[in-house]
């Protein structure tokens, strides 16, 4: 069975229908958002997870309420009946981006795409098989452990976003995208120079790794430190322009959003949660590879991110839990210093 914008109007439904390639934290956390402020949205999702949706609907809890939706969810692209007016946007996982690229040339065509991943290999990767590519920074603290539920820790605002074009630029589905996620409570704005700030978030993002080795409360100032600087030496060693950390604290600071915590529920990152739910995969190569990739391209020495890229990959597979290592550990295997 084939699903169709037909077959699930929206009231306040607009010109565009969005598509939501991946519904775990952050896939959930949006498309449940837009579908709850009446916007037409399909997800797209796997395994349990689609059961569990399928069957009860997507639990959507935050600080403030708990929901059930009744999102239209498909297993494939194939079971979407596509529309001019669709976005899809993309919110797997970077290391599955190139097969769900496929599925998706294969079932709807040239359709625009709107990157909401870490990463910045994902845009690329699209631009390849689509013709409209968007880039989204998403800062968006959300957790999926459970099937068929989806937990945002932030409250008034939920998360905030950056859209634009790809590789620049901005147009009418900036536009307007971006109002239909400030009416579902999400603080958006265009950004003509949106890759900025996903470099920006590109350093962040090279915590993950330690969290996700050493657990949510390890001692690791100093390690996260010595990551970051080898990533801003291999960005400025090839000349690629990004946010400043203050910058970013200031894209935060000048938001609604606030951390709140739910009772019951923890607060891990991507990496943490994917080790968590023994995904058998990690999008490291993504974010500590590509600063390993650029540290060699650029002879830049990247030591830390190379060792984070090859535990987290022999974390996942063999699917061991979060907090697994410790901080002594790797300085054991290091091949520089701390802080250097």
């Amino acid at each position: 069975m084939r699903v169709s914008r037909a077959d699930h109007p929206r009231a306040n439904g607009g010109n565009l229908r969005y598509i939501i390639y991946g519904a775990g934290a952050v896939g959930g956390s949006i498309g449940g958002r837009l579908f709850d402020a009446g916007d037409d949205v399909v997800l797209i999702a796997r395994g349990p997870h689609l059961e569990a949706i399928q069957r009860d609907g997507l639990s959507l809890r935050t600080p403030d309420e708990k929901s059930t939706l009744r999102i239209p969810v498909v297993a494939h692209p194939l079971a979407v009946e596509w529309d001019a007016g669709d976005v899809v946007l993309l919110t797997v996982k970077s290391q599955q981006t190139a097969a769900a690229l496929d599925d998706l040339a294969a079932a709807a065509g040239d359709v625009p795409v709107v990157c909401a991943q870490n990463g910045i290999e994902n845009e690329r990767m699209a631009l390849r098989r689509f013709g409209c590519v968007y880039a989204m920074m998403v800062m968006l603290p959300a957790m999926h452990l459970t099937p068929g539920e989806v937990v945002m820790n932030a409250s008034p605002v939920g998360g905030l976003v950056n859209i634009g074009c790809y590789p620049s630029g901005a147009d009418s589905t900036c536009e307007q995208l971006a109002q239909d996620l400030l009416g579902a409570g999400l603080d958006a704005r265009v950004d003509r120079k949106v890759m900025r700030l996903k470099y920006g978030k590109l350093l962040e993002n090279l915590a993950n790794a330690v969290q996700a080795l050493w657990g949510l409360e390890a001692a690791a100032g100093e390690l996260v430190r010595a990551v970051r600087a080898e990533g801003i030496a291999a960005l400025q060693a090839a000349g690629i322009d990004f946010a400043t950390g203050s910058e970013m604290d200031q894209r935060r600071a000048q938001s609604a959003m606030k951390l709140r915590p739910i009772e019951g529920q923890g607060r891990g990152g991507s990496t943490w949660q994917s080790l968590a739910r023994r995904a058998g995969s990690v999008e490291t190569d993504y974010l500590n590879g590509e600063i390993a990739l650029l540290g060699a391209l650029h002879g830049v020495p990247t030591p830390y991110n190379r060792l984070l890229q090859r535990l987290t990959a022999e974390a996942a597979r063999q699917e061991r839990p979060p907090g697994s290592h410790t901080v002594e550990e790797l300085m054991l295997q290091a091949n520089a210093p701390i802080g250097k």
